[in-house]
């Protein structure tokens, strides 16, 4: 069997269409029904349902409504108050005694320096860039960790399936033990050694069938689902990536790990702008109404206005703002630094990934084309043998060696498709699909 040959899941006498069976996953009660769930469904479902992308999308969106705001002057300031009022002397409190005596009313508008606020605009701006290049970094995670639960499953179904394919010879064998020692032509311990045998090989069934649906809950967590979610139809080709293997190695900066780099980079120069733009004074207009009461005598004194105009003195920057300057630089080489570390782990990360992918290849040509073929003549050969009157010893190894073989197959499979997986979700979908 080619191991991209159908799993069928769900044994029943006829098969739903796939579009039938998604519809009923998404709408099945959690915990009540089993649902399948092809690969490219359980990759939409996943980007569909993760909460780390809603996440994302909603520190976009507050990035976005900073962003808005961020060029915005400052809210005017209201004032209000009295103006040479006495407080002593025979006029004391008194409004109408002095001509200087006001009630003002007034209101100031700060004007940041333009520099200032071309630099804050600019600052939220990157803000932006950066969630959006968080929130495709996290989509492509997603799609990868959703094709990771999806092949694993998709192996441990291989593994399970192989092992229920040695039972019919495992009982034959036992059979045959069983019909020669009551003719008296074979022993006791052929009998029991058969016997074991067929334990064992339900022994090791056990344990793959814990571990598929083990496999099983990992799919459901990134479907968000609570129900027994199992893989059906065909895996994808994972003898192919997407991409030229050569092509990954010189996309290191556009792969999902590496995605927000460059948004952080820029957003750190946006940083020391700002900083060198904090030299600029800002300025403020305000404008007052005094109000003067009559004259003891009942006549009229003017209102005044007061216009005035005030301006930010920076003159102490070599403490403050070239101070501030140069801790935005430290930390823009920070950034560049890291950003070149990140960049020499994902190069190392891509290439290991390619090796694995590249030998996991090969070991599993080899076990299709000469390991699991001789086992299997091996075993066949054995057990009939066996059954002419030889000894059941020759079937008991060559049976064994051929439940290794099948086991060693599967999870190298399971190999191959993580790390075919960890190589084919690493560039955005337009840089990877026709």
């Amino acid at each position: 069997m080619s191991m991209f040959s159908s799993l069928r899941l769900m044994r029943s006498t006829r098969r739903w269409p796939a579009w039938l069976m998604v519809l009923g996953f998404l709408s099945v009660s959690p915990g009540i029904v089993a649902a399948e769930v092809s690969f490219d469904d359980a990759l939409r479902l996943a980007v569909e349902r993760a909460p780390l992308l809603r996440a994302r999308q909603s520190q976009e969106t507050a990035a976005r409504e900073e962003s808005a705001r961020a060029a915005a002057l400052p809210d005017p300031t209201l004032t209000f108050g009295l103006s040479n009022w006495p407080v002593t002397g025979s006029d004391a409190f008194d409004l109408r005694a002095d001509d200087m005596t006001m009630q003002q009313i007034g209101v100031m508008q700060t004007f940041p320096a333009r520099a200032k606020r071309q630099a804050r605009q600019s600052v939220a701006n990157r803000t932006v860039e950066l969630a959006q290049a968080q929130s495709n970094a996290e989509r492509l995670a997603v799609r990868q960790s959703a094709a990771l639960a999806w092949l694993d499953q998709w192996a441990a179904q291989r593994e399970v399936v192989a092992l229920q394919g040695l039972r019919e010879p495992a009982t034959l064998a036992a059979r045959t033990a069983k019909a020669r020692l009551a003719g008296g032509t074979g022993s006791a311990t052929d009998a029991l050694a058969a016997q074991a045998a067929t334990l064992e090989l339900e022994r090791r069934l056990d344990a793959a069938e814990a571990g598929l649906h083990a496999s099983r809950a990992g799919l459901a967590r990134w479907l968000g689902s609570g129900a027994d979610v199992r893989v059906f139809g065909d895996p994808p080709d994972v003898r192919v990536l997407p991409i030229d293997p050569a092509a990954i190695l010189a996309s290191i900066d556009r792969q999902g790990p590496l995605l927000a780099w460059q948004a952080r980079e820029a957003m750190a120069d946006s940083a020391i702008d700002a900083a060198i733009a904090e030299k600029r004074p800002d300025w403020s207009l305000g404008t007052t109404y005094g109000r003067r009461e009559r004259m003891p005598s009942g006549g009229q004194r003017s209102d005044m206005l007061m216009v005035e105009v005030s301006i930010d003195l920076p003159l102490f920057a070599r403490d403050r703002q070239d101070r501030g300057v140069a801790a935005r630089r430290a930390e823009r080489e920070a950034v560049a630094a890291e950003h070149e570390d990140a960049r020499r782990a994902q190069t190392e990360a891509v290439r290991r990934a390619l090796a694995q992918w590249q030998g996991l290849q090969r070991q599993v040509a080899r076990l299709e084309t000469d390991t699991l073929p001789l086992a299997r003549d091996r075993s066949r050969t054995a057990l009939a043998a066996y059954a002419g009157g030889g000894d059941l010893q020759p079937w008991l190894d060559a049976r064994r060696d051929e439940l290794e073989s099948h086991l060693e197959h599967a999870r190298r499979l399971g190999e191959l498709g993580r790390a075919w997986a960890a190589l084919a979700y690493l560039l955005p979908d337009e840089e990877t699909r026709p």
